[in-house]
């Protein structure tokens, strides 16, 4: 019986090391590709928007996409595809670690409705606005 159990305890820590690199693997933070790919995703699910700029998050996870007519869309990497929500501007607040942006109850698929995008300041938010005034 002994000769059988270290064999038995190898497969199955074996198993459970592969299920944890599965499972690592699959929560792995969805990324978006590029600012291009976040115009292209807010484009693609608000009517009549037509991007002009878009500046991404450090991490890749989320962007603000600015319309010619003037209104900001959020773009959030999600598993198979971007969630796209239209915000107003006063839902942005810089904080030290980057912009945040508040929405009502759970956005985004998120518990608390904010949505952080790490390593975008308001020196970013400005050029968004002058593109919006620039097209306008």
């Amino acid at each position: 019986m002994t000769a059988y159990a270290l064999p038995i305890a190898v497969a199955v820590l074996l198993a459970a090391l592969a299920a944890l690199l599965l499972l690592a693997r699959r929560r792995r933070a969805a990324r978006l590709s590029g600012p291009e790919a976040a115009a292209d995703a807010a484009e693609a699910a608000l009517a009549d928007f037509r991007a002009t700029d878009a500046v991404l998050g450090a991490d890749g996870r989320a962007a603000l996409v600015v319309a010619a007519d003037g209104r900001v869309a959020v773009v959030r990497a999600a598993r198979a595809r971007a969630t796209v929500r239209e915000v107003d501007w006063a839902a942005l607040r810089s904080t030290p670690d980057g912009v945040v942006v508040e929405a009502p109850g759970r956005a985004w698929g998120l518990l608390s409705g904010r949505l952080a995008l790490s390593g975008v300041d308001a020196r970013h938010v400005r050029r968004l606005v002058r593109a919006r005034a620039r097209d306008a």
